[in-house]
């Protein structure tokens, strides 16, 4: 089994668990995902930063 360092977005602490021991808030991975030339949802992730750059923008 295969443990990766994880961040707690609130205190930016690294930890093993799920669960920051400092503040008791959720961990996420600090991580990008895995290059790769078939990548599968990067039509998916394209449409979502357009989304958010359109609504970004002051009309």
């Amino acid at each position: 089994m295969v443990k990766l360092l994880r961040r707690c977005a609130q205190c930016q602490t690294y930890t093993l668990s799920n669960v920051c021991s400092k503040c008791g808030s959720e961990t996420t991975y600090p991580h990008p995902p895995k290059f790769s030339l078939d990548d599968k949802y990067a039509t998916y992730r394209l449409v979502e930063r357009y989304k958010k750059s359109e609504q970004e923008k002051p009309t």
